[in-house]
């Protein structure tokens, strides 16, 4: 069975304490959704603070004024991550691509369309389409892909955005705790730039 997840890249955690976040696995890669323990949520704000330059020793004192000047100056937000597909019958797995980043994960729509988008690189992810079949190998040519329909990841991609909505939510209870002063717009544009809803 091929699954799929959303997943952010956790390098950017190591060493954090500015709020309470979990142990990144070995892979690095935390997995976001609805089902997330509120560490693991802090996790994933940790990075997305971090990679964008937010301040994370006195978050909650920070503004929307402060917020909004910020997203201005940087043109919005990005994550190190995207989309991982794993067949469990296989154990064949496909992480993301460097450089490609959480923020472009509906570029896999376009894969289900046929097409064969840039989707990263160290590891890079092969596509070949076979009628409607899509052959997804990461990075060697000689690895085993997986093999799903065109149809399939389309619903595959559905299930990964119900998950990352589910994350939104559990990221605004997050940041009404943390950062109460610009949770509703960190929400808003963490909801926009990564194209969540």
């Amino acid at each position: 069975m091929v699954i799929i997840e959303v997943v952010l890249e956790t390098h950017d955690a190591v060493d954090f304490t500015a709020w309470p976040i979990t142990e990144p696995s070995n892979d690095r890669l935390l997995a976001l959704s609805g089902r997330m323990s509120p560490a693991d949520v802090g996790t994933a704000m940790a990075v997305i603070f971090s990679y964008n330059g937010l301040p994370t020793t006195h978050a909650a004192d920070l503004t929307e004024a402060h917020l909004h000047q910020h997203l201005a100056e940087t043109g919005g937000l990005i994550a190190p991550g995207g989309l991982r597909l794993r067949d469990t019958t296989t154990d064949v797995d496909v992480p993301p691509g460097c450089c490609f980043g959480l923020e472009n994960w509906r570029d896999w729509w376009d894969v289900a369309r046929g097409h064969e988008p840039w989707l990263g690189h160290d590891p890079t992810p092969h596509i070949t389409h076979v009628g409607h079949v899509i052959q997804l190998r990461q990075h060697v040519e000689d690895s085993p892909p997986i093999e799903i329909t065109r149809d399939e990841l389309s619903s595959l991609l559905t299930t990964a955005q119900q998950h990352f909505s589910g994350f939104l939510d559990l990221a605004r209870q997050w940041a009404t705790i943390t950062t109460p002063g610009p949770a509703d717009q960190l929400i808003a544009a963490l909801d926009q730039h990564f194209a969540i809803t």
